[in-house]
């Protein structure tokens, strides 16, 4: 009996010191992975918004407030992107987007691509105890340690090569890691996701252009390409591809978004999704209240030719019975959970389209609102490993994976093309 009660008064000692330990809200847990993986943004059209409201001149442009930027013209709006918002959104590693408007004729679009390449270089040199250029993993990692944002180059729009393989290589040089095949219009070597196709796809010449991708070791991006275009790619393509800014078609019926056709194959190309955070490619309730509202603007165009304020009366008055819808985190979340569903939690990450946007989801109106997603997604029961792959890990893999695809092809010939002129 006495040895029974000294046993018994130990086990009283070490379960009082023992008191169960609370569980994270997730809030926390969200903290937790954003401190030990901060987000690696797959898209932030800063470059064009400097392009559009400074033409470029950005000695007097503060990045520590962007807020204060000019308007551009025929629009208004503040920036939602600066410094301090990067640093409250846990933004670790951005790749900024040198979009140009894929109407420009001819060369055009390659001097305007390499002006905006200038206009990040320029913007990372003027801020270096915060801001750090990076070309490779590598670099991402030595900038993270050093706690600067990693700046990385993405191109928007295949026709920024101006069909020359020989300056897909010189945009490589310049420090350009992906290129977005196509922006809104199909080009002579790849069908766009929002014009009318052409080639079916790819055609030939678009097929050496990802096998030249893969060698060199640039990232091709699927966002805004067709179904078709996405198909080919992952047919040709010996590397991990990406979808900067995309989300689930399945989700939001948006052209834009990624089938789930092209979702089940991502898994074996090893590539991602970085899920988008545009509201009209969350909500499919805005998407088909954009489209309901551009059903009745040309119905009351057609019913009062000639007299616009009776167009903008009927207009008004359908606004005020149909409310526009909002986007939420939570829509984004969908989103992240369908991607998930049918490629796998190793295939998801995220490209806000941040300064290419009107406004981000509410609650994530701006590059700050990031941890609001991550919150969410722990609510929803993702693990703080989970959420790290989400943040950044999954993007690191691709891009190290494609690196290594490189690494392995260096002694192979430049795929050559005939010069145009």
């Amino acid at each position: 009996m006495r040895h029974f009660g000294l046993g018994l008064a130990t086990l009283l000692a070490t379960t009082a010191i023992a008191a169960p330990v609370a569980a994270q809200t997730p809030e926390q847990i969200a903290q937790q992975a954003l401190a030990e993986a901060p987000v690696w943004d797959g898209h932030n059209d800063v470059p064009w918004q400097l392009r559009t409201r400074m033409h470029n001149e950005i000695h007097d442009f503060d990045f520590n407030d962007s807020t204060k930027a000019p308007s551009a013209e025929g629009e208004d709006g503040a920036m939602q992107t600066d410094l301090p918002r990067l640093a409250k959104g846990k933004v670790g590693a951005q790749f900024w987007s040198v979009y140009v408007s894929a109407n420009l004729p001819d060369a055009q679009p390659v001097q305007a691509t390499i002006e905006q390449i200038d206009a990040i270089k320029r913007l990372v040199a003027r801020y270096p105890d915060q801001l750090q250029m990076a070309y490779s993993t590598g670099d991402v990692m030595a900038a993270r340690k050093a706690g600067k944002v990693a700046s990385l180059i993405g191109m928007e729009g295949g026709y920024s090569i101006n069909g020359s393989l020989g300056v897909l290589r010189q945009m490589y040089a310049l420090g350009a890691r992906y290129m977005t095949l196509t922006h809104s219009k199909t080009i002579p070597w790849a069908d766009s996701a929002t014009d009318d196709p052409q080639h079916d796809g790819l055609s030939d010449f678009g097929r050496d252009v990802v096998r030249e991708m893969n060698r060199i070791g640039m990232i091709v991006d699927l966002s805004h390409v067709s179904e078709a275009t996405m198909m080919d790619v992952l047919d040709v393509s010996k590397a991990p591809v990406m979808f900067s800014h995309s989300g689930a078609r399945a989700v939001n019926g948006h052209a834009r978004n990624v089938p789930d056709s092209v979702l089940a194959r991502l898994k074996q190309n090893g590539g991602i999704v970085m899920t988008v955070g545009y509201p009209v490619f969350l909500s499919e309730k805005l998407r088909q209240w954009g489209a309901d509202k551009s059903a009745e603007e040309a119905r009351l165009k057609s019913l009062w030719l000639g007299q616009p304020q009776q167009v903008e009366a009927g207009m008004q008055a359908w606004r005020d019975a149909h409310p526009q819808p909002v986007a939420s985190a939570s829509d984004w979340a969908d989103h992240v959970d369908h991607v998930r569903k049918i490629a796998g939690i190793d295939h998801i990450g995220v490209g806000g389209d941040y300064d290419g946007i009107d406004s981000g989801p509410t609650g994530m109106e701006d590059v700050a609102g990031y941890p609001v997603l991550f919150t969410e997604l722990a609510r929803r029961g993702y693990s703080k490993a989970d959420l790290e792959k989400i943040a950044s890990g999954n993007i690191t893999r691709v891009f190290k994976a494609v690196e290594a695809y490189s690494s392995a092809h260096r002694n192979d010939p430049p795929i050559e093309n005939p010069t145009q002129f």
